[in-house]
């Protein structure tokens, strides 16, 4: 079990280290080296520890393994997205997805995991969607303390990030988000508080300003928000090339700056002159020793006999593959497709053959790599064919297309909600010229499908979906898996309906690729939050706004009812309200339902989401099976943040406790008194 040893211990095996270090020493720990690596000092028996990207998977750097790690692995699995990995709305698989990645890290001799990175999806062109967990802080938090759980138990750190509001990649080190505190409190911050108390042993902060301030320098961020009122108190880096003033930076609470000592150079000098204390040099040193040794990093060796675990690995890219994809329209029950038919199957669209990644830090490389086209030509054999300029003929005479369309996501840049102005095109005179199109959308996030969706027979949401992913993929298509994923986010009809619509400065407009020297020279510009805590599906709730497809949403190829709602209120000497109801499946297939509930203040004085989700089940039934669902909310699912009193606060009064399938697709209610 990790840590390996106590807090105390280790900071008091801390002390001794600091104690033998000298000025120089001390003021060159506090900077990485060598881009990804925790500097080692050899007089001290402290070796470099390695820290690597990121949440969906292990993204190697092929040039550390010639001499350092040369018994490495050397080779990672790809992983489904963070974000397929959300629509699964399965913790107990976060935490199975976690530890293989923690395994592999091992396998490669890395001490910590430079993720899970969860910031919130605030708007749907946001670069780094593919690599979080959604729009709603419950869902996410969920996700995240079994991920930090799953990672940590093989000794490997997690580190938390993005710290905090960094909920766009346009011009991301000059954005300034704009939060008032019981936004911050109800929707940014929840999932860190979550993944602390889960034991996570790192944050990293973010690239943006808060409220006028970069985050990696921000005594009132670091010192005040994360280390006093959230209570971390392991280590805390900046992300890379993200701060600026070196004094700021060791006042601030931040303890590494990475990749290197930039803006902490020329501290030696600041401390001589007095400018700078030595003693908060030393609480940096000291933190940083203090995470390393309670996670026993300085002895880690790569383990390349855990190799034996990837083909387990795999499978558990392939299940959460199967278990994350969401099935958005299925008209007339086109799906599943008989595999027996011998009807042709004509596929079009830019991921045949192509796999669709998310790019930037994040992106791992993988291995056995499983294209579409593979996994349907091994099921369908030459009755799957693939045209790269179809006639219209070609595409009216075919009894049944995939047509697959994705967009490229990637960090440090935000891209157009709509699909590329051809590939736009191309779905639609697909669509106006057959009505039997299968659409298969391949994004980190949602996309615009407005003009278009309701000419398609069927939409399988099927995310950047790893390595081996098309292979479930297919197995949705013929049937052999249900589908069960539901949308950890809402897809709306147009990107103004949207809570961040307008963030971008006027008469600006998005750019592709990274331009460091374009942002350089970028002004500071303010992003304001000004929908407060309606963001995601409470922002379409409170403005009475119908998305195209809703949060929590997701089709089966079977039917589940709900019934029997029972909401008993706390017992005397009990804050638990318990909450129980029944699901059935009505259908003739066996699948997963994914149960929500939410609950809705009924006479708050305070501005309140109609709703907010308080807890989720998925639930596996055969047909004409059902089971007793059951919940106890605490009293921390009845309230909201007070500004007033500067705490959680839960009003006397009435609520109500509303069950379903998404969302929008609210089957059971109840009404609640709390005294």
């Amino acid at each position: 079990m990790f840590p390996k040893i106590s807090y105390e211990q280790a900071a008091a095996w801390a002390d001794n280290i600091l104690a033998q270090m000298t000025l120089r020493e001390k003021c060159e720990y506090i900077g990485g080296v060598d881009v990804f690596f925790i500097k080692g000092i050899e007089r001290l028996g402290l070796s470099p520890v390695m820290c690597s990207d990121a949440t969906a998977g292990v993204a190697l750097r092929e040039r550390f393994y010639d001499v350092t790690y040369q018994n490495a692995v050397q080779t990672s699995v790809a992983f489904p997205a963070p974000i397929m990995l959300a629509a699964t709305w399965n913790p107990e698989l976060a935490e199975t997805y976690a530890t293989a990645v923690g395994e592999q890290c091992n396998a490669n001799g890395i001490g910590i995991l430079l993720g899970p990175g969860f910031n919130l999806y605030r708007i749907s062109q946001c670069g780094r969607n593919f690599e979080y967990f959604g729009e709603d802080p419950f869902l996410i938090s969920r996700m995240i303390e079994h991920y930090v759980k799953g990672v940590q138990n093989t000794g490997t750190a997690a580190t938390l990030k993005h710290f905090a509001a960094n909920n766009t990649d346009y011009f991301r080190r000059k954005s300034n988000s704009i939060v008032d505190e019981r936004t911050l409190r109800e929707i940014y911050l929840p999932a860190f508080k979550a993944g602390i108390d889960a034991g996570a042993m790192a944050v990293m902060t973010s690239y943006n300003l808060l409220n006028g301030e970069w985050t990696g320098q921000s005594r009132e961020i670091v010192h005040e928000l994360l280390r006093g009122k959230l209570g971390f108190r392991w280590l805390v880096m900046s992300d890379w090339w993200s701060v600026y003033d070196g004094k700021k930076v060791v006042e601030s609470g931040l303890d590494l700056e990475m990749p290197a000592c930039l803006a902490t150079l020329g501290i030696e000098e600041k401390i001589q002159s007095g400018e700078v204390q030595e003693a908060d040099l030393d609480r940096m040193v000291k933190s940083i020793l203090t995470t390393l040794k309670a996670m026993d990093l300085f002895d880690k060796k790569p383990q390349p006999d855990l190799i034996h675990k990837y083909p387990e690995h795999e499978k558990v890219a392939l299940n959460t593959a199967r278990e994350g994809a969401v099935l958005l329209r299925n008209h007339n029950q086109i799906l599943p497709l008989d595999k027996q038919s011998e009807e042709d199957i004509l596929l079009l669209g830019n991921y045949i053959h192509k796999k669709a990644v998310g790019g930037g830090s994040s992106e791992v490389k993988g291995y056995n790599q499983v294209t579409l086209y593979q996994a349907l030509h091994k099921v369908f054999g030459e009755r799957a064919r693939y045209e790269a300029s179809p006639t219209d003929d070609i595409i009216r005479n075919a009894k049944r297309i995939i047509l697959a369309v994705g967009t490229q996501d990637a960090e440090s840049w935000d891209r157009p909600f709509q699909l590329e102005i051809g590939e736009e095109l191309y779905v639609k005179r697909v669509l106006r010229l057959n009505p039997n199109v299968i659409v298969l959308v391949n994004s980190g996030s949602g996309i615009r499908m407005t003009d278009w969706h309701q000419q398609a027979a069927a939409i399988l949401y099927c995310f950047y979906n790893g390595q081996n992913g098309n292979i479930a993929i297919t197995e949705i298509l013929t049937g052999d898996v249900n589908p069960s994923g539901k949308l950890p986010f809402t897809i709306e009809r147009e990107f103004s309906d949207g809570p961040g619509a307008g963030y971008i400065p006027k008469g600006e407009v998005l750019y592709n690729g990274a331009n460091d020297e374009w942002e350089k020279i970028y002004p500071v510009y303010d992003v304001e939050y000004k929908e407060g805590v309606f963001v995601g599906y409470r922002w379409y709730d409170s403005r009475n706004i119908e998305p195209l497809y809703p949060f929590g949403f997701g089709l089966s190829y079977t039917q589940f009812s709900y019934s029997d709602l029972v909401v008993s209120p706390p017992k005397s000497g009990d804050s638990h309200v318990e909450v129980r109801f029944r699901i059935s499946n009505t259908g003739n297939m066996t699948g997963q339902e994914i149960a929500q509930l939410y609950v809705r203040d009924l006479h708050s004085s305070e501005p309140r989401p109609y709703k907010e989700l308080k807890g989720f089940r998925k639930v596996h039934l055969t047909p004409g099976e059902h089971t007793t669902v059951q919940f106890e909310l605490p009293s921390s699912a009845f309230a909201y943040w007070s500004t007033t009193i500067g705490n959680w606060l839960v009003e006397p009064g009435d609520f109500e406790i509303l069950v379903g399938s998404s969302s929008r697709d609210i089957r059971l209610k109840n009404q609640l008194h709390l005294n």
